[in-house]
């Protein structure tokens, strides 16, 4: 078994991240969640659960960056903070990685929000992206590793 620490230093098994394999969303899955300004997840619908093959349980509290694949590029994530925290709305094309080690694309929309009492909290909803969306990702993210 050969293990190392992804980019997000998550040890990794990588002969089993080589031999993952995609999970596909249907047309009606729309994943949400909630975060408070470090990205720790406060709330996670059963869509999530579901895709990520995480309980609740096991990921309200995470950071969201637990489902965060190896093959996605830091700046993509980077760029994605630094949108929502200025305010604005966030979209791209997102590889996450399952709690068992598969992979399912989405398509991402974050923004900011606020409680009552001003605390900042981000949402992300995510839905299926076309065969051309993920296709263009991959080609975008490998010049970008």
């Amino acid at each position: 078994m050969l293990l190392k620490k992804n980019k997000n230093n998550v040890l990794i098994n990588k002969k089993e991240e080589l031999m993952s394999k995609e999970i596909f969303l249907d047309s009606s899955t729309m994943i949400v969640s909630e975060t408070d300004e470090k990205g720790i997840i406060l709330y996670a619908n059963s869509d999530f659960c579901k895709i990520a093959a995480y309980s609740k349980d096991e990921l309200i509290g995470k950071p969201h960056n637990i489902v965060r694949h190896s093959d996605m590029p830091k700046v993509a994530f980077e760029d994605l903070w630094k949108t929502i925290q200025a305010g604005k709305t966030w979209n791209g094309i997102v590889k996450n990685r399952t709690k068992d080690g598969n992979f399912y694309w989405v398509n991402a929309t974050a923004y900011p929000s606020s409680t009552k009492d001003g605390k900042k909290r981000y949402i992300s909803v995510r839905v299926k992206p076309s065969k051309d969306e993920i296709e263009s990702a991959e080609a975008l993210y490998k010049t970008l590793q």
